[in-house]
């Protein structure tokens, strides 16, 4: 696949966006995202599947001594791949946030929307390597390990997702999958306990995606988001808002769907900017 040049007039936008506060950035964007989500038909939400909120203590979820040891472990691997900071992969505090929420899961089946550089998906499979049965399924529109365009070193990073799971000993369960969110949630037959939705972050995709994915999720499941901005509130100074996700669940919540976010909130360690905040949050269920 042939390497993605952006055209003049996008590297013209994409410097002044840089240019301008965050502020202006984030209310543009929402206004935006609104605009364009409106125009997608309202869709049917069944959230029989997901797991209720209350079955889930986010204060425990970050406390588990035996997760942390094995955290510890994973992490004395995973750092040797040297994957980069803030290049679109999620940070090393998320990273480390999703090792500990699907350990705590213990999922048998994993389906994660956007590989990009594989920052979160050598988390997802260190945890589920210490399960006996174990799947994780990583779908990206983009071939992420073309060996002739090589787009993780556009991005500051050694090895390929593929290869940095072949290091590990994870490609008996691991699998990568080139395809468009919505095109493979339309024709996957598996199912999955867990789901994080991490690909486009448009507010009328992921009301899309959020559907699709209750389709496909075993009883008892969860449904991660990355990028969510609650009341598409900044989380860091100078770090734009996305709204997508918040926009599409905020919908899809209006509509009737039995939804509920919940934020991961600060977590325990730090994630950017010397913070401990986090973008992450579970939907769920709700009462």
């Amino acid at each position: 696949m042939p390497m993605y040049m952006p055209s003049r007039m996008a590297r013209i936008k994409q410097r002044i966006a840089r240019l301008m506060p965050a502020s202006v950035v984030s209310g543009y964007s929402g206004r935006r995202e609104a605009k364009e989500l409106s125009r997608i038909p309202r869709l049917a939400c069944d959230v029989r599947n997901l797991r209720l909120g209350s079955e889930i203590d986010l204060r425990e979820l970050f406390t588990s001594r035996e997760i942390e040891q094995r955290w510890e472990r994973a992490a004395e691997k995973t750092n040797l791949l040297a994957i980069p900071e803030r290049r679109g992969g999620i940070n090393h505090g998320d990273r480390r946030a999703v090792y500990y929420f699907t350990s705590k899961l213990s999922p048998s089946s994993v389906l994660e929307i956007g590989t990009h550089i594989g920052a979160s998906t050598l988390s997802v499979a260190s945890a589920l390597s210490m399960s006996a049965t174990k799947k994780l399924v990583s779908v990206d529109i983009s071939d992420v390990n073309s060996p002739v365009s090589k787009p993780w070193l556009r991005h500051g990073a050694r090895l390929s997702p593929a290869e940095m799971v072949n290091e590990m000993g994870y490609e008996p369960f691991v699998e990568f999958v080139i395809d468009d969110s919505l095109s493979y949630f339309a024709k996957c037959s598996r199912r999955f306990d867990f789901i994080f939705l991490d690909g486009d972050h448009a507010a009328a995709t992921v009301y899309q995606e959020i559907p699709a994915a209750l389709s496909l999720l075993n009883e008892g499941g969860v449904i991660l988001l990355h990028d969510y901005f609650p009341e598409l509130r900044p989380l860091w100074p100078d770090v734009p808002v996305i709204p997508g996700p918040f926009l599409a669940t905020e919908r899809l919540i209006r509509e009737g769907a039995q939804l509920v976010a919940l934020p991961l909130g600060e977590l325990p360690w730090q994630s950017i900017q010397r913070s401990n905040a986090t973008s992450l949050a579970m939907l769920m269920r709700s009462e």
